[in-house]
Parts: structure tokens; C-alpha cells; sequence
């Protein structure tokens, strides 16, 4: 890769992310009221997102074999369980994923 490719790819990125950073405030601006389908995507986006997560990591689980989903559904308690207790999002996927992750190398 040449440095001018290289210096393009870097300013594409830079302006990308400057994008996705000032636009909603060029869009909406403050004094104007949000529209109302915007609010109801930001009440229900990230439940569907949060959803989309967990069948995509599921997606291959298969219970008739190996160890039958034992580890992603333990991992999926551990998950809710944090949550719940904490209501800390960082806490609860780490945690999460560090059980999952001993469940499948040192029991499973």
C-alpha cells in the first residue's frame, strides 16, 4: 500500500467518524423539537439490537450434541444476573464472557 492510499484511508475514516459524530447535530438542531419517530427508535433500537446479539451468538448452539448449550445458557444467567445486581453493562458482558469462555476451556 502506497502512503498516498494510506493518507486517503486515514482521511476517510477521520471523516466518516467526524460524520457520524456532528450529523445528528446538523439534522436536529436544539432549538427544534425531535420528531417522534426518531424517539420511538431511540426507546426501541436498542432492545432490538441487544436481541439481535444474543440469536446471532446463539445462531450456531446445537443442542442435540456436543455439549448440548450448557455453557451459553449458564453464560446467559451469569449475563442477567450481573445486570440485574450491578445494572453495569461493561460488568455484565465481561463477566459473561469470561464465564462462558472458562465454561468452554476448562469444563465443557
Amino acid at each position: 500500500m502506497t502512503l498516498a492510499q494510506k493518507i486517503i484511508i486515514i482521511g476517510m475514516a477521520v471523516l466518516g467518524t467526524a460524520m457520524t459524530r456532528f450529523l445528528p447535530f446538523l439534522v436536529f438542531p436544539g432549538d427544534k423539537p425531535v420528531p417522534k419517530y426518531i424517539q420511538y427508535l431511540g426507546r426501541v433500537l436498542p432492545s432490538a439490537v441487544f436481541g439481535l446479539l444474543v440469536i446471532y451468538c446463539l445462531r450456531d448452539v446445537n443442542i442435540l450434541s456436543g455439549s448440548h448449550g450448557i455453557p451459553e445458557l449458564i453464560s446467559i444467567a451469569a449475563v442477567a444476573g450481573l445486570h440485574l445486581w450491578k445494572r453495569q453493562m461493561l460488568l455484565s458482558i465481561a463477566g459473561g464472557t469470561v464465564c462462558y469462555m472458562m465454561l468452554v476451556q476448562m469444563v465443557f
